[in-house]
């Protein structure tokens, strides 16, 4: 086996461990490990990524926000590059939802190419996961107002990869919300 694949498997145990109790909010209480292979497949699949650290970074773009990992933890297992990308990615669970999304959209256009990489990945899995299965509680309005401030987010990583930000306005014209 390649050093890579070894890598992205380190990777996947590491990060199915850290969320080994957590659940999606869909009705099916999907495994939340789920989501993150779901955004490295995005990037290699249909983004065409074959960056390493940017892979690994997707598998654990959500372990320091949602678990107990901290960032010296991903730097010590995966290097100070992965735990850069998590850290970019990574929202400040310290303030309140608002203020965190209005982060995001400011945040997005200064993050690393890299980092770029990882959020477009995320927002269209998430966006993709809406249409599947609404999460419990979500009403349509809720869902709609996601992907308008889904877009906002997205505004700010154009130019990044042609082929994830063609699928992303696909699904942003299905919903009648123009990039």
């Amino acid at each position: 086996m390649n050093s890579d694949a070894v890598l992205l498997l380190e990777t996947v145990n590491f990060a199915a461990e850290k969320h080994r109790n957590q659940r999606r909010k869909d009705p099916e209480a999907t495994p939340y490990i789920n989501h993150p292979i779901g955004v490295a497949r995005i990037l290699s699949h249909e983004g065409g990524v074959t960056d390493i650290e940017v892979l690994q970074a997707a598998v654990l773009h959500d372990t320091v926000e949602d678990t107990d990992t901290s960032l010296a933890e991903l730097e010590a297992a995966f290097g100070p590059i992965v735990a850069r990308i998590v850290e970019e990615v990574t929202d400040d669970k310290r303030l309140p939802k608002q203020e965190r999304k209005r982060q995001q959209v400011e945040h997005a256009p200064l993050c690393s190419g890299q980092a770029k990489l990882v959020k477009l990945a995320d927002k269209l899995y998430n966006l993709r996961d809406l249409i599947r299965s609404t999460p419990a509680g979500w009403t349509a309005e809720r869902v709609q107002e996601y992907f308008v401030w889904a877009r906002e987010v997205v505004r700010g990583l154009k130019g990044t990869n042609p082929a994830l930000e063609e699928k992303l306005e696909e699904l942003f014209r299905q919903r009648g919300v123009q990039l």
